[in-house]
């Protein structure tokens, strides 16, 4: 969340909202940047569907024309989603279709991958299975799972950023009329292609 707060003011993009599901740090750092946030604590609504209503209102107050997911461990659900077609984005530490869910890095590990990385994609109601904005993958040389989870978060903290930059440079374009192209890229030359020795590949759709 930092590294997207850092992108947006370097492109001069307002960030209208930040929102959390329970007490968190990035909450404590909105509020140290004086920037809008909201507390919408799912320990208050007896169901997820107010819940998700009562952040679907506020996200709508706010105008918001993208969501980005940054540690927001809840699974959305497609009454949700639906209401903000094309426009909710999440990241996931691996290369989809491969190792959807969780503890990612110990399961490539363990299947004794040869690459991982880390994908950025549209949301859709399938868990980790929207279409793909961007991919970019190193090369596993380490049996441990948190050092390779330290790996895959540096590329993380550049490509996440880069995808919200393409997308307020008109760069990249999400398409909620459009049925089988959500997804379309005029110019990928913002991807941070170079910069760091850990990406190998960055690839688009």
């Amino acid at each position: 969340m930092r590294s997207l707060v850092s992108a947006a003011h370097d492109s001069d993009i307002e960030i209208v909202l930040i929102a959390a599901n329970q007490p968190c740090a990035g909450l404590d750092f909105a509020q140290e940047q004086q920037l809008p946030s909201r507390l919408i604590n799912k320990a208050d609504f007896t169901n997820k569907t107010a819940h998700e209503n009562a952040l679907a209102e506020a996200l709508e107050k706010a105008q918001a024309d993208w969501i980005f997911l940054a540690g927001y461990m809840a699974i959305l659900s497609a009454e949700f989603i639906a209401r903000f077609d094309a426009k909710i984005i999440n990241i996931h530490p691996s290369l989809l279709p491969a190792f959807k869910g969780l503890n990612t890095h110990q399961r490539a590990i363990q299947a004794g991958e040869k690459v991982h990385g880390v994908s950025i994609h549209l949301v859709t109601a399938d868990l980790d299975d929207g279409p793909l904005i961007a991919q970019a993958q190193l090369e596993i040389k380490t049996n441990n799972p948190d050092e390779l989870a330290a790996q895959v978060l540096q590329i993380e903290h550049l490509l996440y950023p880069a995808i919200l930059a393409a997308l307020a440079s008109d760069k990249l374009h999400l398409n909620p009329e459009k049925t089988d192209q959500k997804v379309s890229w005029k110019d990928t030359s913002i991807l941070p292609l170079a910069g760091t020795s850990l990406i190998t590949q960055i690839d688009t759709f």
